[in-house]
């Protein structure tokens, strides 16, 4: 499937029910770079804004390049941040038109030489990449991991791990990785909907029912007051170069 279009019956859950970004991963792709409020931040792949939100809320001037336009609709409106038609290879932005960009839980599905190329053409001086994965080292998450494989249409976790090592090995700049642990606590109905925000997991039909069934029995055997903690590691890789 075409991944400027995969996400279109997926954008109320991925909206309801994606994690934040921890404060910490978003200190590391600012660091830096000065007063937020006097920066403008190009957001690629922003989907719903979870992401664009954020460094609105520091201050900075967010443009959020976006070309599903389910995703740009769930979207919640900020100040702070402006919508944009576009994609990683032609964000229509202009030549070092902006301090940074920023791509979210996204690069993979653009992980190529040509959004690279866009990345420096707009950016003054920084790329950087924020993507959050699940930490199996925990017991709960680790069996989580165990039925999204199992129910996985796809090789998106994957092409998640090949776009970290694209990343790293981003030409003609100087990349520095970060870190950060976090928790997303969840009660039943969350646990269904991040899954179904998953777009290579089935959400309909045989299969479908399947999935939600293996959930709610993984629930009641880790839940604790009606609630489970999926553990996350966000990786923030920050590519700088010359102004």
């Amino acid at each position: 499937m075409d991944s400027t279009a995969r996400f279109g019956s997926r954008a109320s859950a991925y909206a309801a029910f994606r994690p934040s970004y921890p404060p910490e991963a978003i200190d590391a792709a600012l660091a830096g770079l000065g007063d937020p409020q006097r920066l403008t931040i190009a957001d690629v792949g922003a989907g719903t804004g979870i992401s664009a939100r954020l460094f609105a809320e520091r201050g900075a001037a967010v443009i959020a390049i976006e070309p599903n336009p389910d995703m740009r609709a769930k979207a919640d409106p900020h100040p702070g941040v402006a919508w944009r038609d576009g994609t990683a290879e032609s964000t229509h932005l202009a030549d070092a038109s902006v301090d940074a960009v920023v791509a979210c839980q996204a690069f993979h599905w653009f992980a190529t030489a040509a959004a690279m190329r866009e990345f420096q053409r707009v950016a003054r001086r920084r790329a950087a990449l924020l993507q959050y994965e699940r930490h199996e080292r925990d017991r709960f998450t680790a069996a989580y991991g165990d039925v999204v494989r199992a129910y996985a249409t796809d090789d998106t976790e994957a092409l998640r791990e090949r776009a970290l090592a694209t990343f790293a090995a981003f030409p003609g700049a100087i990349v520095t990785p970060r870190h950060v642990h976090s928790r997303q606590r969840l009660d039943r109905t969350a646990l269904l909907g991040r899954a179904s925000s998953s777009s290579y997991l089935p959400s309909s039909g045989e299969k479908g029912d399947a999935l939600r069934a293996d959930l709610l029995v993984l629930f009641e055997r880790f839940q604790r007051g009606g609630h489970v903690e999926l553990a996350m590691v966000t990786h923030v890789l920050v590519a700088e170069w010359s102004p």
